[in-house]
């Protein structure tokens, strides 16, 4: 973790310049080490149509946190927007850049094929050039592969398993945000680094050579990725993000999980303190507030364990003597107050 093997020698990241090719090297990247690089105009002017000014230290130091086989940074990034931006001209650099260390892959895959992690041994990056917006089954794989330390448990098919140490990246691109169907834990999308792209001008006349102009920059563009590792490093791999950053982060988990965003709505309940009212009840207003609002009813469990989660931020406090209409000891909640009738369920 403290060395890039490249084309031409191997670089110490104290700044050491070592020439020559050592005999074998588990990851060496296809790009020459020139401290003397022209700074590379055409990607900077790119990535300055493409991206908002505060993301684009968070893009260089991501990128440069792949340089190095380690998951210290905890992170994966998503790059999103309506499409035609240009974005997925990035994967074309981190082609030229990584070489054989990177793969085309999908999240989805990762997340539902258990043979997928082994396929991902000893690469550096993987890149989803247009991320499926299918809320994933299970995040176990994804976020396990995100955060690990130790070696892992690998699969292929007709083998026996075995121990493999794992420190791939990813980088999705996508017209949407990363869903899953089960986990709105805090900890799914907090290891999720979202930048959102600019709109496309309408009179832009798109370039069907700029990859090729901007992988012409490589070397240049390799010192600037070497720039945000050495940032990164410096910050104990703690990502600078932006308020936009920080906001899509939790803009994605609040819209992932509709039964906060029914908590917020009106109409249909209110907070109030003296008020309660029985689970039952409340899980039958907020399937008519989905229905209304073209949102899929999670489970009944499922919304009772995010509102006891969640009672401190909005107050409420879980009661199991609440009475319901036939005069029952129920479970329920005291703060909130019911503005329509229940539907029968």
């Amino acid at each position: 973790q403290d060395r890039i093997h490249l084309s031409n020698g191997t670089l110490l990241l104290n700044g050491t310049f070592t020439e020559g090719r050592p005999a074998i090297v588990r990851s060496r990247l296809p790009v020459a080490y020139n401290p003397d690089a022209t700074a590379p105009v055409i990607w900077l002017n790119f990535l300055d149509g493409l991206l908002y000014a505060e993301d684009i230290p968070t893009l260089q130091e991501f990128i440069g946190y792949c340089l190095i086989p380690s998951n210290k940074g905890q992170r994966m990034m998503v790059i999103k927007g309506n499409g035609g931006e240009g974005k997925s001209q990035i994967g074309a650099v981190l082609s030229t850049i990584f070489g054989t260390n990177m793969k085309d892959g999908s999240i989805g895959k990762i997340s539902e094929n258990r043979f997928a992690r082994a396929d991902l041994e000893h690469e550096l990056l993987m890149v989803d050039d247009d991320m499926k917006l299918e809320a994933l089954q299970s995040t176990h794989y994804l976020k396990s592969l995100i955060t690990a330390e130790m070696p892992m448990d690998l699969e292929r098919k007709g083998e026996q398993s075995y121990q493999g140490k794992m420190y791939v990246r990813f980088l999705a691109f996508s017209n949407g945000d990363l869903e899953s169907l089960y986990d709105h834990s805090d900890g799914f999308y907090r290891r999720q680094l979202i930048l959102s792209v600019k709109k496309k001008p309408p009179n832009r006349e798109d370039d069907p050579f700029l990859a090729d102009k901007l992988c012409g920059e490589i070397e240049g563009i390799f010192l600037w990725c070497l720039e945000g590792l050495r940032r990164l490093q410096s910050s104990n791999f703690r990502f600078t993000e932006s308020s936009q950053t920080k906001a899509n982060r939790e803009d994605a988990r609040r819209e992932a999980d509709n039964v906060l965003l029914f908590l917020r709505s009106e109409g249909y309940i209110r907070l109030k303190a003296d008020s309660a009212i029985p689970s039952a009840a409340l899980y039958g207003i907020y399937c008519l507030w989905c229905s209304d609002n073209a949102y899929k009813p999670r489970s009944a469990r499922t919304v009772s364990m995010t509102l006891k989660k969640h009672a401190d931020e909005f107050g409420l406090e879980h009661d199991n003597h609440i009475q319901n209409a036939l005069g029952k000891r129920v479970n329920g909640f005291w703060g909130i107050e019911a503005l329509v009738a229940p539907p029968v369920l």
